[in-house]
């Protein structure tokens, strides 16, 4: 198998890119670097692993067009990767370096409200949201019976029975990032925020603000509910059932996170 390096370097070549230093060098993942191509504009090549959830961001992009994420280019897969040919973020600065935590709830909601926006036509190539959370629910079950003593049962019973139930009961069902957080959105010239790496999928709304949510560390381990709150005022959601997503992954993520056992404990519905 060719590695994630060597189809960097190849697809740059391909494409005629001159590249800069990479921005992430792990190869494990991928590999992001500044790219300018033979007219001279400012751009980024992204080659990584292909995954599942990730399997459509190309697409993904090119349907929200800019309005509030980066565009695509260009984009090709291969048997075991995937090349994006993308829009430059500069300065780059990621939001969550930039401002307090909750200024970046309010950015967050906003982005999020304009990706939803966008009409998604007859035929596409979007999973559903179903989709991943069956596959987490069907991996909790059969990681509970091996889990330490402090992991609660009765949480992952009732997180696996939401997690199955949640994505039919939606009344809305719109594209959605699944994994747009702080980390995922950068300062940029043409907008003030972009939003970057999405793991597009079909589902409920009141699902993608859960990773930001996630990583809001320290309301999160304090006041979960009104964190969950705070979020579905700002996006017009169902309190509930925003609360109800939130508990449902803070007790999947539990498994394998210990802090997010009290999470899930004073979310549990």
């Amino acid at each position: 198998m060719t590695s994630l390096p060597e189809r960097f370097l190849r697809v740059a070549t391909a494409w005629r890119l001159e590249l800069g230093e990479p921005y992430v060098r792990s190869g494990q993942v991928a590999w992001v670097a500044p790219a300018t191509n033979a007219a001279g504009d400012e751009l980024a090549l992204k080659v990584g692993w292909r995954h599942w959830e990730a399997e459509h961001e190309a697409d993904a992009l090119r349907l929200w067009d800019g309005d509030g994420a980066v565009r695509c280019l260009k984009a090709e897969t291969f048997e075991h990767a995937t090349a994006l040919l993308l829009e430059r973020c500069v300065p780059g600065t990621p939001l969550r370096d930039a401002m307090p935590e909750r200024e970046q709830d309010v950015v967050v909601a906003g982005l999020l409200r304009r990706l939803w926006d966008h009409e998604l036509p007859t035929a596409h190539p979007f999973r559903a949201l179903a989709h991943m959370c069956n596959e987490w629910a069907s991996e909790l079950e059969h990681r509970a019976p091996i889990a330490d003593r402090s992991f609660d049962g009765g949480l992952t019973r009732a997180a696996i029975e939401l997690l199955r139930e949640l994505p039919s009961t939606a009344t809305a069902n719109v594209l959605l990032a699944t994994d747009l957080h702080a980390g995922n959105i950068l300062a940029a010239e043409r907008e003030p925020w972009l939003a970057i790496d999405p793991k597009p999928f079909v589902g409920d709304p009141a699902y993608d603000p859960i990773q930001h949510m996630l990583n809001c560390g320290e309301r999160l381990a304090t006041d979960p509910g009104g964190l969950a709150r705070r979020i579905a005022e700002l996006l017009d959601l169902d309190r509930a059932r925003t609360a109800l997503w939130l508990f449902a992954r803070c007790a999947q993520e539990s498994a394998d996170d210990p802090s997010m056992r009290e999470p899930a404990r004073r979310l549990a519905p």
